[in-house]
Protein backbone atom coordinates (compact mmCIF):
# COMPACT_ATOMS: atom_id res chain seq x y z
CA UNK A 1 0.00 0.00 0.00
CA UNK A 2 2.62 2.43 1.03
CA UNK A 3 4.62 2.09 -2.61
CA UNK A 4 0.96 2.58 -4.03
CA UNK A 5 0.46 5.93 -2.72
CA UNK A 6 4.33 7.20 -3.26
CA UNK A 7 4.29 6.55 -6.38
CA UNK A 8 0.84 7.99 -6.83
CA UNK A 9 2.72 10.78 -5.07
CA UNK A 10 5.41 10.63 -7.85
CA UNK A 11 3.18 10.79 -10.70
CA UNK A 12 0.84 13.67 -9.71
CA UNK A 13 3.73 15.26 -8.55
CA UNK A 14 5.17 15.24 -12.24
CA UNK A 15 2.18 16.11 -13.73
CA UNK A 16 2.25 19.17 -11.61
CA UNK A 17 5.64 19.93 -12.38
CA UNK A 18 4.67 19.73 -16.65
CA UNK A 19 1.73 22.30 -15.89
CA UNK A 20 4.07 24.33 -14.33
CA UNK A 21 6.72 24.22 -16.90
CA UNK A 22 3.91 25.22 -20.00
CA UNK A 23 3.14 28.15 -18.01
CA UNK A 24 6.42 29.83 -17.15
CA UNK A 25 8.68 31.67 -19.27
CA UNK A 26 11.55 30.46 -20.82
CA UNK A 27 13.95 31.67 -18.35
CA UNK A 28 12.40 29.97 -15.98
CA UNK A 29 12.21 26.62 -18.42
CA UNK A 30 15.97 26.20 -17.31
CA UNK A 31 15.83 26.60 -13.50
CA UNK A 32 12.97 25.16 -10.91
CA UNK A 33 11.31 22.85 -12.95
CA UNK A 34 14.43 21.09 -14.21
CA UNK A 35 15.48 20.75 -10.79
CA UNK A 36 12.34 19.12 -9.65
CA UNK A 37 11.83 16.80 -12.46
CA UNK A 38 15.18 15.87 -11.84
CA UNK A 39 14.17 14.99 -7.79
CA UNK A 40 10.81 13.16 -8.99
CA UNK A 41 13.15 10.73 -11.13
CA UNK A 42 15.75 10.13 -8.56
CA UNK A 43 13.11 9.65 -5.70
CA UNK A 44 10.71 7.54 -8.17
CA UNK A 45 14.07 5.52 -8.87
CA UNK A 46 14.74 4.96 -4.74
CA UNK A 47 11.18 3.83 -4.38
CA UNK A 48 11.23 1.37 -7.52
CA UNK A 49 13.89 -0.20 -6.74
CA UNK A 50 12.51 -1.37 -3.08
CA UNK A 51 15.36 -0.14 -0.86
CA UNK A 52 16.98 2.36 1.08
CA UNK A 53 20.50 1.98 0.38
CA UNK A 54 22.76 3.25 3.09
CA UNK A 55 26.66 4.21 2.83
CA UNK A 56 27.38 3.47 6.45
CA UNK A 57 30.85 3.46 8.48
CA UNK A 58 31.48 0.39 9.99
CA UNK A 59 31.68 2.19 13.92
CA UNK A 60 29.82 2.19 17.01
CA UNK A 61 27.93 5.34 16.19
CA UNK A 62 26.96 4.79 12.25
CA UNK A 63 26.67 0.69 11.80
CA UNK A 64 27.91 -2.23 13.34
CA UNK A 65 27.28 -6.51 14.69
CA UNK A 66 26.76 -7.16 18.05
CA UNK A 67 26.34 -10.35 19.47
CA UNK A 68 24.93 -11.07 16.28
CA UNK A 69 22.60 -8.33 15.87
CA UNK A 70 23.01 -5.47 13.84
CA UNK A 71 23.41 -2.10 15.54
CA UNK A 72 24.50 1.38 15.34
CA UNK A 73 22.64 4.87 16.16
CA UNK A 74 22.14 5.92 12.92
CA UNK A 75 21.10 2.53 11.48
CA UNK A 76 17.88 2.67 14.14
CA UNK A 77 17.00 5.93 13.00
CA UNK A 78 17.13 5.13 9.45
CA UNK A 79 15.61 1.77 9.83
CA UNK A 80 12.69 3.41 11.44
CA UNK A 81 12.45 5.90 8.11
CA UNK A 82 12.50 2.87 5.83
CA UNK A 83 9.76 1.32 7.47
CA UNK A 84 7.99 4.92 7.31
CA UNK A 85 8.08 4.92 3.70
CA UNK A 86 7.82 1.09 2.98
CA UNK A 87 11.47 0.42 1.79
CA UNK A 88 14.33 -2.50 3.04
CA UNK A 89 17.16 -1.20 4.61
CA UNK A 90 19.96 -2.01 3.15
CA UNK A 91 23.41 -1.60 4.93
CA UNK A 92 26.77 -0.98 2.20
CA UNK A 93 29.76 -0.54 4.54
CA UNK A 94 31.88 1.91 2.91
CA UNK A 95 36.03 0.63 3.77
CA UNK A 96 37.80 4.00 2.46
CA UNK A 97 36.00 7.25 3.42
CA UNK A 98 37.53 9.33 1.01
CA UNK A 99 34.90 7.20 -1.44
CA UNK A 100 31.95 8.38 0.65
CA UNK A 101 30.68 11.67 -1.37
CA UNK A 102 31.66 10.05 -5.00
CA UNK A 103 29.77 6.43 -4.45
CA UNK A 104 26.75 9.03 -3.21
CA UNK A 105 26.78 11.17 -6.33
CA UNK A 106 27.58 7.89 -8.47
CA UNK A 107 24.03 6.61 -7.40
CA UNK A 108 25.78 3.06 -5.35
CA UNK A 109 23.78 4.80 -2.36
CA UNK A 110 20.86 7.16 -0.93
CA UNK A 111 22.23 8.59 1.94
CA UNK A 112 25.55 9.21 3.77
CA UNK A 113 25.68 7.63 7.33
CA UNK A 114 28.65 8.23 9.24
CA UNK A 115 28.19 10.63 11.96
CA UNK A 116 28.90 13.13 9.30
CA UNK A 117 29.64 16.65 10.31
CA UNK A 118 27.73 19.63 8.34
CA UNK A 119 30.39 21.77 6.45
CA UNK A 120 30.61 24.83 4.22
CA UNK A 121 33.01 22.63 2.05
CA UNK A 122 30.80 19.59 1.78
CA UNK A 123 27.58 21.54 0.56
CA UNK A 124 29.52 22.94 -2.31
CA UNK A 125 29.00 18.90 -3.18
CA UNK A 126 26.00 17.48 -1.58
CA UNK A 127 23.16 17.61 0.68
CA UNK A 128 22.54 17.55 4.23
CA UNK A 129 19.04 16.37 6.11
CA UNK A 130 17.88 18.15 9.37
CA UNK A 131 20.57 17.64 12.21
CA UNK A 132 20.05 14.60 14.28
CA UNK A 133 22.73 15.63 16.99
CA UNK A 134 24.86 18.49 18.02
CA UNK A 135 28.14 17.73 19.03
CA UNK A 136 31.50 19.73 19.72
CA UNK A 137 34.96 18.39 18.43
CA UNK A 138 37.16 17.19 21.57
CA UNK A 139 40.77 15.91 21.41
CA UNK A 140 41.67 12.40 22.45
CA UNK A 141 44.76 11.88 24.69
CA UNK A 142 45.98 9.48 26.75
CA UNK A 143 46.10 9.69 30.40
CA UNK A 144 49.18 9.51 32.42
CA UNK A 145 50.73 6.41 33.70
CA UNK A 146 49.19 5.81 37.21
CA UNK A 147 46.47 7.80 36.97
CA UNK A 148 43.89 5.58 38.84
CA UNK A 149 45.82 6.29 41.93
CA UNK A 150 45.74 10.58 41.04
CA UNK A 151 42.87 12.86 41.88
CA UNK A 152 41.69 15.24 38.98
CA UNK A 153 44.42 17.90 39.61
CA UNK A 154 47.07 15.97 39.41
CA UNK A 155 45.24 13.87 36.19
CA UNK A 156 44.42 17.52 34.28
CA UNK A 157 48.82 18.78 35.04
CA UNK A 158 49.42 16.08 32.38
CA UNK A 159 47.22 16.91 29.99
CA UNK A 160 46.15 19.45 27.17
CA UNK A 161 43.21 21.71 28.45
CA UNK A 162 43.41 24.80 26.65
CA UNK A 163 43.61 24.29 22.62
CA UNK A 164 46.42 26.90 22.87
CA UNK A 165 48.35 24.14 24.27
CA UNK A 166 48.57 22.46 20.85
CA UNK A 167 50.58 24.47 19.41
CA UNK A 168 53.88 22.54 18.31
CA UNK A 169 51.97 19.02 19.10
CA UNK A 170 51.36 16.04 16.26
CA UNK A 171 48.12 15.65 15.93
CA UNK A 172 46.43 12.04 13.46
CA UNK A 173 43.20 13.03 11.98
CA UNK A 174 41.43 11.80 8.57
CA UNK A 175 42.84 14.31 5.97
CA UNK A 176 39.25 14.90 4.14
CA UNK A 177 37.38 15.27 7.70
CA UNK A 178 36.04 18.32 9.66
CA UNK A 179 38.48 17.40 12.33
CA UNK A 180 41.68 18.22 9.93
CA UNK A 181 39.65 21.79 8.71
CA UNK A 182 39.39 22.65 12.51
CA UNK A 183 43.02 22.03 13.06
CA UNK A 184 43.75 23.97 10.17
CA UNK A 185 41.54 27.66 11.66
CA UNK A 186 42.74 26.48 15.18
CA UNK A 187 46.26 27.57 14.06
CA UNK A 188 45.01 31.08 12.67
CA UNK A 189 43.14 31.14 16.45
CA UNK A 190 46.51 30.44 18.86
CA UNK A 191 49.03 31.81 16.44
CA UNK A 192 50.89 29.33 16.32
CA UNK A 193 51.40 25.75 14.04
CA UNK A 194 50.04 22.15 15.15
CA UNK A 195 51.90 19.44 13.14
CA UNK A 196 48.95 17.48 11.85
CA UNK A 197 49.42 14.55 11.02
CA UNK A 198 46.93 13.62 7.88
CA UNK A 199 45.82 9.64 7.43
CA UNK A 200 43.52 8.41 4.32
CA UNK A 201 39.90 7.06 4.80
CA UNK A 202 41.11 3.98 5.64
CA UNK A 203 41.79 4.47 8.41
CA UNK A 204 38.71 5.44 10.83
CA UNK A 205 38.17 8.06 13.54
CA UNK A 206 38.08 4.55 16.19
CA UNK A 207 41.28 3.19 14.80
CA UNK A 208 42.60 6.32 16.05
CA UNK A 209 41.15 6.63 19.40
CA UNK A 210 42.56 2.84 19.98
CA UNK A 211 45.73 3.80 18.57
CA UNK A 212 45.96 6.94 21.24
CA UNK A 213 45.11 3.94 23.62
CA UNK A 214 47.80 1.95 23.04
CA UNK A 215 50.34 5.13 22.99
CA UNK A 216 51.19 5.01 19.08
CA UNK A 217 49.42 8.18 18.55
CA UNK A 218 50.02 11.16 20.96
CA UNK A 219 46.52 12.82 19.96
CA UNK A 220 43.59 12.40 17.87
CA UNK A 221 40.59 14.79 17.21
CA UNK A 222 36.77 13.33 17.07
CA UNK A 223 32.95 14.34 17.75
CA UNK A 224 32.30 14.36 21.59
CA UNK A 225 29.64 11.65 20.89
CA UNK A 226 32.09 9.29 19.48
CA UNK A 227 34.58 10.19 21.92
CA UNK A 228 31.98 9.20 24.75
CA UNK A 229 31.03 6.24 23.22
CA UNK A 230 34.81 4.89 22.97
CA UNK A 231 35.56 6.07 26.25
CA UNK A 232 33.63 3.25 27.52
CA UNK A 233 36.23 0.97 25.99
CA UNK A 234 39.06 2.68 26.91
CA UNK A 235 39.43 4.02 30.19
CA UNK A 236 42.78 5.12 29.86
CA UNK A 237 41.69 7.99 27.50
CA UNK A 238 40.62 11.88 28.08
CA UNK A 239 38.09 13.03 26.45
CA UNK A 240 37.45 16.79 28.32
CA UNK A 241 38.43 19.56 26.13
CA UNK A 242 36.91 20.73 23.23
CA UNK A 243 38.11 22.21 20.44
CA UNK A 244 35.12 23.78 18.84
CA UNK A 245 31.90 24.81 19.31
CA UNK A 246 28.71 22.33 18.83
CA UNK A 247 28.31 21.17 15.38
CA UNK A 248 25.64 19.70 13.46
CA UNK A 249 25.76 16.13 12.61
CA UNK A 250 23.53 14.66 9.78
CA UNK A 251 22.88 12.48 6.67
CA UNK A 252 24.24 13.24 3.37
CA UNK A 253 21.68 13.63 0.25
CA UNK A 254 22.20 13.86 -3.18
CA UNK A 255 21.56 17.39 -4.42
CA UNK A 256 19.18 15.78 -7.33
CA UNK A 257 17.13 13.93 -4.12
CA UNK A 258 15.74 17.21 -2.62
CA UNK A 259 11.77 14.76 -2.91
CA UNK A 260 13.91 12.22 -0.43
CA UNK A 261 15.84 15.32 1.56
CA UNK A 262 11.72 16.93 2.22
CA UNK A 263 10.22 13.43 3.28
CA UNK A 264 13.24 12.88 5.55
CA UNK A 265 13.44 15.98 6.81
CA UNK A 266 9.44 16.43 7.57
CA UNK A 267 9.74 12.46 9.39
CA UNK A 268 12.46 13.50 10.99
CA UNK A 269 10.61 16.70 12.64
CA UNK A 270 8.76 14.38 14.26
CA UNK A 271 10.19 11.36 15.35
CA UNK A 272 13.01 13.78 17.02
CA UNK A 273 10.33 14.27 19.46
CA UNK A 274 9.25 11.04 19.72
CA UNK A 275 9.94 8.25 22.91
CA UNK A 276 11.38 6.21 20.33
CA UNK A 277 14.42 8.81 19.29
CA UNK A 278 14.78 9.45 22.88
CA UNK A 279 15.24 5.17 23.52
CA UNK A 280 17.55 4.80 20.63
CA UNK A 281 19.92 7.70 21.85
CA UNK A 282 19.74 6.54 25.55
CA UNK A 283 20.82 3.36 24.71
CA UNK A 284 24.23 4.48 22.68
CA UNK A 285 25.45 7.37 25.01
CA UNK A 286 24.04 7.24 28.20
CA UNK A 287 23.95 3.51 29.11
CA UNK A 288 27.30 2.14 29.97
CA UNK A 289 28.77 -1.41 28.60
CA UNK A 290 29.91 -4.89 29.68
CA UNK A 291 32.17 -4.51 32.77
CA UNK A 292 30.35 -1.47 34.40
CA UNK A 293 30.81 -0.49 38.46
CA UNK A 294 29.73 -3.12 40.93
CA UNK A 295 26.76 -2.92 42.80
CA UNK A 296 27.70 -3.94 46.24
CA UNK A 297 24.31 -5.53 46.55
CA UNK A 298 25.04 -8.26 43.88
CA UNK A 299 28.88 -8.39 43.55
CA UNK A 300 29.79 -9.71 46.80
CA UNK A 301 32.29 -12.25 46.82
CA UNK A 302 33.44 -13.59 50.13
CA UNK A 303 32.02 -16.47 52.97
CA UNK A 304 32.67 -19.23 50.74
CA UNK A 305 30.25 -17.55 48.21
CA UNK A 306 30.91 -16.52 44.32
CA UNK A 307 27.25 -14.83 44.43
CA UNK A 308 24.03 -14.87 46.27
CA UNK A 309 22.89 -17.20 43.44
CA UNK A 310 25.34 -19.97 43.81
CA UNK A 311 22.69 -22.27 44.31
CA UNK A 312 20.57 -21.63 41.19
CA UNK A 313 24.42 -21.11 39.16
CA UNK A 314 25.02 -25.04 40.02
CA UNK A 315 21.69 -26.19 39.35
CA UNK A 316 21.76 -24.78 36.08
CA UNK A 317 25.14 -25.92 35.69
CA UNK A 318 23.88 -30.08 36.82
CA UNK A 319 21.71 -29.47 34.38
CA UNK A 320 23.39 -28.29 31.18
CA UNK A 321 26.71 -30.43 32.06
CA UNK A 322 28.76 -26.98 32.12
CA UNK A 323 31.25 -25.99 35.04
CA UNK A 324 28.90 -23.64 37.17
CA UNK A 325 31.49 -21.54 37.64
CA UNK A 326 32.24 -20.63 34.00
CA UNK A 327 28.91 -18.85 34.35
CA UNK A 328 29.41 -16.85 37.24
CA UNK A 329 33.11 -15.58 36.05
CA UNK A 330 30.84 -14.61 32.96
CA UNK A 331 27.69 -13.49 34.91
CA UNK A 332 29.94 -11.37 37.33
CA UNK A 333 31.96 -9.29 34.44
CA UNK A 334 28.77 -9.02 32.13
CA UNK A 335 26.91 -7.31 35.40
CA UNK A 336 28.40 -8.35 38.58
CA UNK A 337 25.28 -10.67 39.03
CA UNK A 338 23.30 -7.87 38.96
CA UNK A 339 19.51 -9.26 37.36
CA UNK A 340 18.38 -5.13 37.05
CA UNK A 341 20.85 -3.69 35.32
CA UNK A 342 20.23 -2.50 31.25
CA UNK A 343 23.64 -2.43 29.36
CA UNK A 344 24.72 -1.43 26.07
CA UNK A 345 22.75 -1.45 22.80
CA UNK A 346 19.20 -2.76 24.71
CA UNK A 347 21.15 -5.67 26.56
CA UNK A 348 19.78 -6.79 29.61
CA UNK A 349 20.04 -8.51 32.79
CA UNK A 350 22.67 -10.53 34.54
CA UNK A 351 23.77 -12.31 31.38
CA UNK A 352 22.94 -9.14 29.23
CA UNK A 353 20.75 -10.64 26.62
CA UNK A 354 20.25 -8.78 23.54
CA UNK A 355 16.85 -8.04 22.43
CA UNK A 356 16.89 -10.39 20.00
CA UNK A 357 18.49 -13.33 21.66
CA UNK A 358 17.18 -13.47 24.85
CA UNK A 359 14.01 -15.16 24.25
CA UNK A 360 15.27 -17.81 22.33
CA UNK A 361 16.71 -18.83 25.30
CA UNK A 362 13.22 -18.51 27.44
CA UNK A 363 14.64 -14.89 28.97
CA UNK A 364 13.09 -11.64 29.04
CA UNK A 365 13.97 -8.44 30.93
CA UNK A 366 11.45 -9.10 33.91
CA UNK A 367 12.71 -12.88 34.39
CA UNK A 368 13.58 -13.89 37.34
CA UNK A 369 17.43 -14.33 38.49
CA UNK A 370 17.05 -18.41 38.35
CA UNK A 371 15.34 -17.80 34.93
CA UNK A 372 18.40 -15.34 33.44
CA UNK A 373 21.29 -18.14 34.84
CA UNK A 374 19.33 -21.06 33.49
CA UNK A 375 19.19 -19.58 30.23
CA UNK A 376 22.52 -18.01 30.17
CA UNK A 377 23.91 -21.84 31.05
CA UNK A 378 22.14 -22.87 27.89
CA UNK A 379 23.60 -20.38 25.51
CA UNK A 380 26.78 -21.11 26.81
CA UNK A 381 26.06 -25.00 26.87
CA UNK A 382 25.40 -24.35 22.92
CA UNK A 383 28.16 -21.88 22.40
CA UNK A 384 30.94 -24.73 23.58
CA UNK A 385 28.56 -27.85 21.26
CA UNK A 386 28.89 -25.25 18.56
CA UNK A 387 33.30 -25.66 18.86
CA UNK A 388 33.04 -29.40 18.75
CA UNK A 389 35.68 -29.30 16.15
CA UNK A 390 38.05 -27.77 18.95
CA UNK A 391 40.01 -30.63 20.13
CA UNK A 392 41.15 -29.37 22.90
CA UNK A 393 38.57 -28.71 25.72
CA UNK A 394 40.54 -25.11 27.21
CA UNK A 395 40.94 -23.76 23.84
CA UNK A 396 37.23 -24.59 23.34
CA UNK A 397 36.18 -22.52 26.08
CA UNK A 398 37.74 -19.67 24.91
CA UNK A 399 36.47 -19.36 21.62
CA UNK A 400 32.86 -20.34 23.24
CA UNK A 401 33.55 -16.99 25.60
CA UNK A 402 34.70 -15.04 22.79
CA UNK A 403 31.50 -16.00 20.90
CA UNK A 404 29.40 -15.01 23.82
CA UNK A 405 31.24 -11.52 23.84
CA UNK A 406 30.96 -11.08 20.21
CA UNK A 407 28.97 -13.24 18.15
CA UNK A 408 30.09 -16.46 16.41
CA UNK A 409 30.56 -14.31 12.84
CA UNK A 410 33.31 -12.59 14.05
CA UNK A 411 35.12 -15.27 15.77
CA UNK A 412 34.89 -17.66 12.10
CA UNK A 413 36.48 -14.67 10.83
CA UNK A 414 39.29 -14.09 12.83
CA UNK A 415 39.58 -18.28 12.92
CA UNK A 416 39.61 -17.54 8.94
CA UNK A 417 41.96 -15.43 8.78
CA UNK A 418 44.22 -16.85 11.20
CA UNK A 419 44.42 -20.00 9.36
CA UNK A 420 45.17 -17.77 5.74
CA UNK A 421 48.15 -16.23 7.44
CA UNK A 422 49.77 -19.67 8.77
CA UNK A 423 47.82 -19.25 12.21
CA UNK A 424 46.39 -22.51 13.77
CA UNK A 425 42.81 -21.73 13.21
CA UNK A 426 42.56 -24.53 16.60
CA UNK A 427 44.10 -22.41 18.51
CA UNK A 428 42.32 -19.29 20.26
CA UNK A 429 45.74 -18.87 22.68
CA UNK A 430 48.50 -16.32 20.04
CA UNK A 431 46.54 -17.24 16.75
CA UNK A 432 43.03 -16.65 16.47
CA UNK A 433 43.27 -14.43 19.16
CA UNK A 434 45.59 -11.87 17.33
CA UNK A 435 43.40 -11.92 14.73
CA UNK A 436 40.85 -10.79 16.23
CA UNK A 437 42.70 -7.57 17.27
CA UNK A 438 43.08 -7.13 13.34
CA UNK A 439 39.29 -7.03 12.37
CA UNK A 440 39.42 -3.72 13.23
CA UNK A 441 42.09 -2.62 10.70
CA UNK A 442 40.71 -1.70 7.36
CA UNK A 443 43.18 -3.77 5.50
CA UNK A 444 42.32 -6.63 7.10
CA UNK A 445 38.73 -6.42 7.50
CA UNK A 446 38.02 -6.05 3.52
CA UNK A 447 40.06 -9.03 3.16
CA UNK A 448 37.88 -11.42 1.26
CA UNK A 449 37.32 -14.15 4.34
CA UNK A 450 36.23 -11.65 6.61
CA UNK A 451 32.36 -12.04 6.26
CA UNK A 452 31.23 -9.93 9.30
CA UNK A 453 32.74 -6.63 8.47
CA UNK A 454 34.93 -4.61 11.79
CA UNK A 455 34.65 -5.04 15.46
CA UNK A 456 36.24 -4.01 18.06
CA UNK A 457 38.64 -6.83 18.79
CA UNK A 458 40.13 -5.42 21.85
CA UNK A 459 36.98 -5.71 23.69
CA UNK A 460 36.84 -9.31 22.83
CA UNK A 461 40.80 -10.03 23.17
CA UNK A 462 40.28 -8.56 26.66
CA UNK A 463 37.38 -10.58 27.81
CA UNK A 464 38.46 -13.74 27.11
CA UNK A 465 41.24 -12.88 29.00
CA UNK A 466 39.45 -11.59 32.36
CA UNK A 467 36.88 -13.83 32.32
CA UNK A 468 38.71 -17.68 31.21
CA UNK A 469 41.39 -16.96 34.62
CA UNK A 470 38.24 -15.80 36.94
CA UNK A 471 36.30 -19.12 35.94
CA UNK A 472 39.66 -21.58 36.52
CA UNK A 473 40.18 -19.27 39.67
CA UNK A 474 37.00 -20.20 41.13
CA UNK A 475 36.63 -23.53 39.98
CA UNK A 476 39.89 -24.40 41.91
CA UNK A 477 38.44 -21.81 45.21
CA UNK A 478 34.55 -22.70 45.39
CA UNK A 479 32.61 -26.61 44.92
Amino acid sequence: MKHTKNSLFCICLALITSIIAGCSSDNNKDNEPQEVSESVKDYQQIIESGSLVVLAENSSTSYFVYRGEKMGFEYEILREFAKEIGLELEIKTVANLDNLVPMLNNREGDLISCNYTVTRERTKEIDFSLPYIQTPQVLIQKKPEGWQKMDDADIDRHLIREPIDLARKHVNVWEHSSYYQRLIHLQEEIGDSIYIDPVNGLIGSEELIEQVSQGIIDYTVVEENIARVNSRFYDNIDIATAISVKQNIAFGLRKSSTLLKAKLDKWMEGFMESKKYKYIYRKYYEIGVSGMAPDDKFSSVGRGKVSPYDEFFKAAGKKHGVDWQLLAAIAFHESKFNPYIEGFGGAYGMMQFMPNTGPKYGVYPDSSPEVQINGGMKKVAADIKSWSSIPDKEQRIKFALASYNAGRGHIEDAQRLAIKYGLNGNVWDDNVEKMLLNLSKQEYYRDEVVKNGSMRGTTTYNYVRKVYPRYKEWKATFK
